[in-house]
């Protein structure tokens, strides 16, 4: 069964990157948002297997994001992965004290998001490449 990614970040032309990478990982289906608060409103209308949020975005940031998220008792389960410019360590302990299963810093490679994938969903994007 195809897993379905969320995709929440302010930025179009990361969305758009991030999209071509997913499609190099895997067959995924996927979610776009453009802010946490739409983010939200998407939630509930697909079963999401994971999330990939960035940080600094307007109305409701990642970090707000995944907050709720993991205190959710019906979305706790999901897996979020940061991907953000926040290059800061405190951010960084925050998002993964909040439940972050990894954290990206942009730019990033191929490699690198693969790598956070492979680690929620084993065997997808098995390949070296990257």
């Amino acid at each position: 069964m195809k897993k379905t990614v969320m995709i929440v970040d302010d930025s179009a032309t990361m969305r758009s990157l991030i999209v071509t990478y997913l499609t190099e990982i895997g067959d995924f289906e996927i979610l776009e948002a453009k802010s946490g608060f739409e983010a939200l409103k998407l939630l509930p209308t697909k079963g999401v297997d994971l999330i990939l949020t960035d940080i600094n975005m307007p109305d409701i940031d990642g970090l707000e994001l995944l907050n709720f998220v993991k205190s959710s008792p019906i979305y706790q389960h999901v897996p979020t992965i940061i991907i953000t410019t926040e290059r800061g360590e405190a951010d960084r302990q925050r998002g993964l004290a909040l439940g972050a299963r990894a954290y990206i810093v942009k730019p990033f490679y191929l490699g690198e998001l693969r790598e956070a994938v492979a680690e929620v969903f084993p065997g997808e994007g098995a390949s070296d490449e990257g």
